[in-house]
């Protein structure tokens, strides 16, 4: 924090106090913000950018590896980031990874971080969550799919949930915006239905496989994932979203944003290159980035 030049008058013994304990408070304040990375101007001074980057770890976006690297879409991207900025910049960035389980307290504590701190946990982006942080450019069209047991019929519309999924339950891992959908069709399909929580998308997975009275709206790569190892799951494919769009999230006063903009406008846009696809390809197989880019492909222009 800076703060301004006082000018100096005489003051009394009291207002002395009164003011070291301002600043001891002001300065105990800085202490308490969760992750802090050196901004842009800084790095543009020095050459080089200690950044923090806060992640939850998710199979193929940010995991470690068999031989004990992290690595993953987002981590790769944020190395092609860091090669971006050294080429076109002369800076050189040096990254501090931290993990965080919740989902809830890994947004908080990005939204309440200062200066180079970014955020990697699939977020959408959105809206109401702009006015809190900042975001990337998205590095992923997302599909969320509408989820249950494999001994439930598919439902051909979403009309037909109140018949077929009668005496079901929604179940939801708690403050994502499956939750906000899950709880839309429930009131417009089945107002009758429970509604139960989650706290993690394994968690989803394990509790849908072994039960046939839950639905459950999950990101496609999870889904196909756990399908691919033989969870008892059944996609509907009336029920995809094709629309959400995920971000690096930031916290408000990180200037990084514009510099991030450039990386993925360069060229014909980072997300049409080669290197991008062989990134989707390495981390998520070839069927599930088909899926994935034919969903971007299908939102260009929305």
């Amino acid at each position: 924090m800076h703060l301004n030049l006082l000018r100096i008058y005489p003051v009394k013994i009291a207002s002395v106090a009164l003011i070291a304990a301002m600043l001891s408070l002001v300065s105990a304040c800085g202490d308490n913000v969760p992750y802090k990375g050196d901004f842009y101007q800084e790095a543009q001074q020095k050459g080089y950018a200690n950044l923090s980057v806060v992640y939850i770890p998710a199979e193929g976006f940010a995991y470690i590896d068999e031989e004990g690297n992290l690595t993953g879409v987002t981590i790769d991207i944020l190395n092609e980031f860091a090669d971006f900025v050294q080429a076109s910049q002369g800076i050189e960035i040096r990254y501090t990874f931290h993990t965080d389980d919740s989902f809830s307290s890994f947004y908080s504590d990005v939204k309440n971080s200062s200066g180079g701190v970014f955020g990697l946990g699939n977020v959408t982006i959105t809206e109401d969550r702009k006015k809190e942080l900042r975001f990337s450019p998205p590095y992923l069209t997302n599909v969320a799919v509408l989820i249950t047991n494999d001994s439930v019929d598919e439902i051909s519309e979403l009309s037909e949930m109140a018949e077929r999924f009668a005496g079901m339950s929604a179940l939801a891992f708690q403050g994502t915006l499956h939750q906000d959908r899950l709880e839309r069709l429930r009131d417009h399909y089945m107002p009758e239905a429970m509604m139960e929580f989650a706290t993690s998308n394994a968690q989803i997975i394990d509790m849908v496989s072994s039960r046939d009275d839950l639905f459950a709206y999950i990101d496609i790569y999870n889904y196909w994932r756990a399908a691919e190892e033989g969870a008892n799951l059944r996609q509907h494919p009336a029920a995809d979203l094709a629309s959400e769009r995920f971000g690096i999230i930031m916290p408000l006063d990180n200037d990084w944003g514009p510099m991030l903009t450039d990386f993925f406008d360069q060229g014909m846009g980072f997300r049409t290159s080669r290197t991008y696809r062989d990134i989707l390809e390495r981390h998520l197989g070839p069927e599930l980035t088909e899926k994935l880019e034919a969903a971007r492909e299908s939102t260009i222009g929305d």
